[in-house]
């Protein structure tokens, strides 16, 4: 809000404009090469995209315009509109090293990283960039305009699991490639010996992203993240465990509402199942017929029954209930 002001709304438009004019007559010439029509048409008609690049360039157009090219480039050689869960090796959902699950204090969705499980690998190193392209892209589907905080869980790991070239890529995705898309990037129980490679991490974020960078310990971390949605290795009271499949987010945990979660959300869901079930039950009998008088008289129906079969065989009730039930 306070970007919108200083600039003025009018301001704002003019730099959408004309960010969008000189897109088209500055870098389309080689469209078929060079972009994904689909990304184009979007730059055109969205304009909450157009803002996040000027935006996460202090409003100056030609800074935006060289964003806009690389990241339109980048989508178009990763092929990110074509991305699906069968266009990724299966083995790198089944490690749980990269999911979407919980939410910060500030209801900002988290995107762990379990450094830990991961290992440099070059025969690998596309496939993994493109599994974390997988889950931006569709997390940037399912709340448009909503930001990230990202969780590197550095907990047991060590510098062979350090790889500076995913590291800087990484980053780019927020710097670069999803522009605004950025809350903050928590390092959580980071070894000493790595102090120097974080340090060149902080270089490549720029000025304009210094700020989201944080380093927390085991018993910090929950400045930013409630226990709830913290592991029990972090701290937290969080019972998830990941598995796959099928994808952990499906239905994303929690709803999101203007600040976060919705609460009591988990105990309104599981009253609605309670009555979706008594519903089922109770229609089940007659659906034009008034339901908890047609219940009770089944009920009593049963019981006349029970006592009649009993008087005529002499039997026990546990013998004639028995024999109900089979």
């Amino acid at each position: 809000m306070a970007e919108v002001e200083q600039h003025g709304e009018q301001d704002i438009e003019k730099k959408i404009e004309d960010t969008r004019e000189r897109f088209k007559n500055e870098l389309l010439q080689d469209l078929a090469e060079k972009y994904d029509s689909r990304d184009v048409e979007k730059l055109q008609t969205d304009d909450a995209l157009v803002e996040g690049y000027l935006t996460w360039r202090l409003y100056n157009v030609d800074d935006a315009l060289k964003m806009i090219d690389e990241s339109l480039q980048w989508r178009k050689e990763f092929g990110v509109n074509d991305l699906t869960e069968n266009s990724i090796p299966k083995w790198m959902f089944e490690t749980g090293a990269v999911y979407l699950h919980g939410y910060d204090k500030e209801g900002n969705k988290l995107f762990w990283f379990k450094v830990k499980l991961h290992v440099k690998d070059a025969k690998t190193a596309l496939d993994k960039k493109k599994y974390v392209a997988f889950w931006l892209e569709r997390y940037a589907k399912k709340e448009p305009g909503m930001p990230l905080t990202v969780v590197f869980d550095m907990t047991e790991s060590g510098l062979s699991n350090i790889d500076m070239d995913f590291v800087k890529y990484i980053v780019n995705c927020f710097k670069v490639y999803y522009p605004k898309f950025l809350s903050k990037m928590i390092i959580v129980d980071m070894p000493w010996i790595m102090n120097a490679a974080w340090k060149i991490v902080k270089s490549w974020l720029g000025p304009e992203a210094i700020s989201k960078l944080k380093f927390a310990s085991k018993s910090e971390v929950q400045t930013f993240i409630n226990p709830e949605y913290l592991p029990p290795s972090l701290g937290g009271t969080d019972p998830f465990q990941y598995n796959y499949p099928p994808l952990c987010d499906d239905d994303f945990q929690t709803p999101m509402c203007e600040n976060g979660p919705i609460p009591g959300e988990e105990e309104t869901n599981v009253k609605e199942d309670e009555l979706d079930v008594k519903d089922a039950l109770e229609t089940s009998f007659n659906s034009e017929v008034a339901v908890k008088p047609k219940k009770v008289l089944f009920c009593l129906y049963i019981i006349i029954y029970i006592i009649l079969i009993m008087k005529q065989h002499s039997a026990s009730l546990c013998h004639v209930l028995n024999i109900f039930l089979l």
